[in-house]
């Protein structure tokens, strides 16, 4: 067994060398540790903001270096960080002086073209579901940036574009592989600890570590109907009015999401982004009113394949850039709301810096706020303003826009908050989350980490 101390000059959890090398030559993977090569690499994450210095990180190969990992944080006492993609805001896939349980080795995806199912380990990224799935034709409910990690975003719910189709990412979930506090391998779905399979859709990381997702598969593509119509600011007030009305009459196949802008020129705009599920002559004709309606600067909607516009999103979102960002939940956009964030927004200090409207509702909302952890259904868009910036000057300037434009749309707001947009908010936005389904969450947090082991997430405390 590893030895802990605790050392007394900056309070990070230390194991002796011969605990790690014994704990290093039970995997097949890899650890690396403080000090050797490779580790400014291997503790990066997404956002840049992000700078903690683990003890070590261990990279499994397979469920059995999981199981073994696991084993060696519950022995140890150390404290534990679960990373999958690490595209996280707040972080929550790192910690200071402690252990880094890495599955982005374990990105293997197999597909089952018959029963229009996909099995995704633990460290597979959207982009690799994507590519896996698009060969037969076939595709679930993902996000909207390619190098998310595909079951982090699916245990905080899984909002993307064929969500008002089919159901968030957590809704196809067929079955789970899940390593709990206690070292067992168990498998969760509708007939097999199905209490845990409840929590598993949109309870986060707080049962386990799920070494893999079986998903549930839909026709689309490899083309689909989608893209861009762009405005300029002297239009913004008509044109976001148009989204209000377009987006809240849209049929569930239809996805538009829609963000104010700062242009290339550096003047501001309004974007509306369309994607269609279904065959492109329909989608042509209920876009066509939309397209119509306000004359745009930009008109980009056309045909792509679907693998490129899961792509598209990414250059917008620079790994290794600074990230902050607050966002809740609208049942509509009111006039009011409307003309509180177009008064504000000019004032963003970062170019590259946005307010996003992100359409739900459709086949979300149909799902029994009871059925799963998940407990937002009755949204219609998920906001939020991202500040994106490099500079570590700017820090104070562009948090503060943010929780500004935040604060500003408040009144309009619901009380509920998307688990996944979460930062370091506090107990009570976690509560938000969950809603009436917080208690049950608590229940089963007792049952299957009742020492909280899986604390370095959205915790829900047993």
């Amino acid at each position: 067994m590893a030895i802990v101390e605790l050392n007394g000059r900056n309070g990070e959890t230390m194991v002796h060398g011969g605990g790690v090398e014994a704990f290093r030559r039970l995997l097949s993977g890899a650890v690396v540790c403080r000090g050797e090569q490779g580790y400014d690499t291997a503790r990066a994450v997404w956002n840049g903001m992000i700078d903690r210095r683990p003890a070590f990180i261990a990279y499994c190969a397979n469920s059995q270096d999981v199981i073994e990992a696991v084993a060696f944080a519950r022995m140890t006492g150390i404290l534990t960080a679960v990373r999958s993609g690490g595209h996280n805001i707040a972080g929550a896939s790192l910690c200071d002086g402690g252990l880094v349980i890495d599955l982005s080795r374990m990105n293997r995806v197999r597909v089952d073209p018959i029963a229009r199912t996909a099995r995704a380990e633990g460290g597979a990224l959207l982009a690799d579901l994507d590519a896996a799935t698009q060969v037969h034709g076939l595709a679930t409910t993902t996000g909207v940036n390619s190098d998310t990690g595909l079951v982090g975003l699916t245990l905080g719910g899984g909002i993307g574009r064929l969500g008002r189709k089919h159901g968030l990412s957590c809704d196809n979930m067929v079955s789970a592989e899940i390593v709990t506090a206690d070292g067992q391998v168990l498998s969760a779905s509708e007939h097999e600890n199905a209490d845990l399979f409840w929590g598993l859709r949109g309870g986060g990381g707080n049962f386990g570590i799920v070494t893999a997702i079986t998903y549930r598969l839909h026709r689309l593509g490899p083309t689909v109907l989608a893209g861009s119509l762009v405005y300029e600011w002297k239009s913004v007030r008509d044109a976001l009015r148009l989204y209000a009305e377009f987006s809240a009459a849209a049929p569930d196949a239809l996805c538009a999401d829609a963000a104010l802008i700062t242009m290339p020129d550096g003047s501001h705009g309004f974007a509306i982004s369309a994607f269609y599920a279904g065959p492109m002559d329909d989608g042509e004709r209920i876009l066509r009113p939309l397209r119509q309606a306000l004359t745009p600067v930009a008109d980009r909607i056309g045909p792509i394949s679907y693998v490129q516009l899961q792509k598209a999103g990414d250059a917008s979102f620079p790994r290794g850039h600074r990230f902050y960002w607050k966002a809740q939940f609208l049942r509509e956009i009111t006039k009011a709301a409307a003309d509180t964030l177009i008064d504000r927004f000019p004032s963003v200090p970062s170019p590259r810096s946005f307010f996003v409207f992100q359409q739900v509702g459709g086949a979300i909302g149909r799902v029994p706020r009871a059925a799963t952890a998940y407990a937002n259904r009755d949204a219609a868009y998920d906001t939020f303003p991202v500040s994106i910036w490099t500079d570590p000057a700017a820090d104070v300037a562009n948090m503060a826009w943010a929780r500004e434009m935040y604060g500003a749309l408040r009144p309009f707001a619901m009380e509920g908050v998307y688990v996944n947009n979460l930062g370091d908010e506090g107990d009570d936005r976690v509560k938000a989350a969950y809603g009436e389904n917080y208690d049950r969450l608590v229940t089963l947090k007792r049952k299957y980490d009742p020492n909280n082991l899986f604390r370095l997430n959205q915790n829900v405390r047993p």
